[in-house]
C-alpha cells in the first residue's frame, strides 16, 4: 500500500494509507497516515458492522482534508470492541510480510514513542 501511494503522490493524487502500524509507514515515507488500533486483516472494522466500516472509512479519508504536512498521523478515535486475545479469527502465526518486517516495526514504534515523550 505504501508504495502506491508514493507512487500516486509522486503523480500528483493525494493520498491517506489507513494503518495500524504508523510509525512504521512514517519511518518509510508515507506522506499522510490514519492510524487505527485495530487488528490487521480488520482495518475498517468488524465484518458485517456497515456503520462502524463507514466512519472509519469518512474518518480516514477526512485525514486528506486535515493534513497538513507531510508525514502526518492523524490517530483515528476507534476502540476495537473486543479483547485482541479472545479473538478466534486472528491466524495462529504472523503473516510472512509482519514476520519480514517485524525488526522495522518494534524500532519504528520505538522511535514515534521516544518523539512522543520528547513532546510532553
Amino acid at each position: 500500500m505504501g508504495l502506491a501511494a508514493r507512487f500516486l503522490e509522486e503523480k500528483g493524487f493525494s493520498t491517506v494509507v489507513l494503518t495500524p502500524t504508523p510509525e512504521f509507514h512514517r519511518a518509510v515515507g508515507i506522506p499522510r497516515s490514519a492510524a487505527i488500533a485495530y487488528p490487521y486483516g480488520r482495518l475498517l472494522g468488524q465484518a458485517g458492522d456497515k456503520n462502524g466500516q463507514r466512519d472509519v472509512l469518512l474518518a480516514t479519508l477526512s485525514v486528506l482534508e486535515k493534513a497538513q504536512k507531510p508525514g502526518e498521523i492523524w490517530h483515528l478515535p476507534f476502540t476495537w470492541p473486543e479483547d485482541p486475545k479472545k479473538t478466534d479469527w486472528q491466524p495462529p502465526e504472523m503473516t510472512p510480510i509482519i514476520k519480514m518486517f517485524l525488526k522495522e516495526i518494534k524500532e519504528a514504534r520505538r522511535r514515534e514513542e521516544e518523539r512522543r515523550t520528547k513532546e510532553y
